[in-house]
């Protein structure tokens, strides 16, 4: 049954359920495993901040989120595969305004991480 996006509860339940499929998924795993290795609890602890702060506008995540992404080895097929996880976890799970801004968030998020990743592995490094 699908509930609204209201607490922290709801974040929670929305990035756990997700990276739980993110860690099995076939073309994300290595990537995300490799990189966070035995830091999963830290990681998610970070995801939902950042979601709370996004979603629920209770200003709880502090940092700069592209930073962490910056030389991972993704193409646009990962992120595809990111988005189409997630939309499938709000789907399972969620109804709703919050739902639907989660899925427009994450849209822009890739797009956004996409371009300024391009843009960094395409910069001359000053001297």
């Amino acid at each position: 049954m699908q509930k609204e996006i209201i607490n922290i509860e709801d974040i929670k339940l929305l990035v756990n359920t997700f990276y739980d499929k993110v860690r099995e998924d076939e073309l994300l795993s290595d990537i995300f495993n490799n990189v966070i290795k035995d830091r999963w609890p830290q990681h998610l602890e970070k995801m939902y901040k950042f979601w709370q702060t996004i979603l629920l506008e209770e200003h709880t995540y502090y940092g700069s989120p592209f930073l962490p992404h910056a030389n991972l080895p993704v193409s646009r097929t990962h992120f595809n595969r990111w988005l189409e996880l997630f939309f499938a976890t709000i789907d399972e799970l969620f109804e709703g305004e919050k739902a639907e801004e989660a899925r427009w968030r994450a849209n822009k998020m890739a797009e956004m991480f996409q371009l300024k990743i391009a843009s960094y592995k395409n910069s001359t490094p000053l001297i």
